[in-house]
């Protein structure tokens, strides 16, 4: 018999685990599972109770929000092997539930986590922390989880630059250099984005065919400050339309950029607070999480590619 450890925050969104736990842990039963539960009961109980145990078992999952989620990566990724990590979303934005088409409901979840598949998913890393989809810094750590939900659904991505562009004349902006990729380029930004996701703080980015989570690379998108009224019209103009390829914007995929500034800079990782530093290195971690869920357009990315690889090995050896 297969053997999870299965980690919990009770408190998470509206406390509907305690709805749904008995039938979760019947369906993971059900489907061959010998079930370890734990409640997390302290800030960092899923990390250490991983980072303690989860070696001894064969899947870990675990329900909570994208920072119950965030420990959970970070603790798996110092683990000697990878073990595949199942998903049940519990919190009030579930950014990464939404990217990788993880239902809400979550006895559905627990029964995808039983018949799903393996996915090795992207995972980035902050300097000596990890994160999963998106390291921010700039007004979007004041708005990203404040702006209203109508908002995001009417413009999306743009939601967070334009209601960031509202509160610049009590901002101002970071000086910086950015490298990436042989490429150094300095500028005064207000908002800056590197994320591996198709959804932030609940809200649908407008590109999401360009967004793939086994690619090895992040999509990177920094505001420019506007210098005056103008500009600032400009810069809201393009965001509602979703024009970021505009000189009032800087966007490039990469799989590591570096930014550096002369004073230290706050940034959040996955929501939560990520510290501030004046020299940041954010490198993608290509699969590096087995996480399991159903079929869907995201594993056919990785199948893609692992059939080119399979192609270009049998050419090789043919050679």
């Amino acid at each position: 018999m297969k053997t999870m450890l299965f980690i919990y925050n009770p408190r998470s969104g509206k406390g509907n685990i305690r709805y749904n736990l008995f039938e979760i842990i019947n369906i993971f039963t059900s489907g061959g599972y010998q079930v370890t539960a734990y409640p997390t009961l302290n800030p960092r109980d899923c990390f250490k109770l991983i980072t303690e145990t989860g070696m001894n078992y064969d899947v870990v999952t675990v329900s909570g929000g994208d920072g119950t989620l965030s420990e959970a990566v970070h603790a798996l990724m110092n683990l000697p092997e990878k073990i595949p990590l199942g998903y049940i979303p519990a919190g009030s934005t579930n950014d990464f539930a939404s990217s990788m088409s993880i239902p809400k409901n979550m006895e559905q979840a627990a029964r995808d986590i039983v018949n799903g598949v393996f996915f090795e998913y992207d995972i980035g890393k902050f300097n000596d922390r990890y994160f999963v989809y998106v390291a921010a810094f700039g007004m979007f750590t004041d708005v990203s989880y404040e702006t209203s939900q109508d908002v995001k659904n009417l413009i999306g991505h743009a939601a967070y630059i334009v209601e960031g562009i509202r509160r610049l004349p009590n901002y101002r902006g970071i000086e910086m250099t950015v490298e990436h990729d042989g490429v150094t380029e300095t500028g005064n930004f207000i908002v800056g984005l590197v994320s591996n996701s198709k959804s932030v703080a609940g809200m649908k980015f407008l590109l999401d065919d360009t967004v793939f989570f086994d690619d090895g690379l992040f999509e990177v998108s920094l505001v420019r400050t506007p210098a005056n009224p103008l500009m600032l019209q400009q810069t809201l103009n393009d965001a509602i339309m979703n024009r970021l390829n505009t000189k009032n914007f800087l966007t490039f995929k990469t799989s590591k950029v570096t930014f550096t500034t002369a004073e230290p800079l706050a940034w959040t990782l996955d929501g939560e607070a990520g510290g501030a530093h004046t020299k940041m290195e954010i490198t993608n971690c290509r699969r590096a999480i087995k996480l399991i869920i159903m079929p869907n357009d995201n594993t056919d990315q990785q199948r893609e590619i692992d059939n080119m690889n399979d192609r270009r090995l049998k050419e090789l050896e043919d050679n």
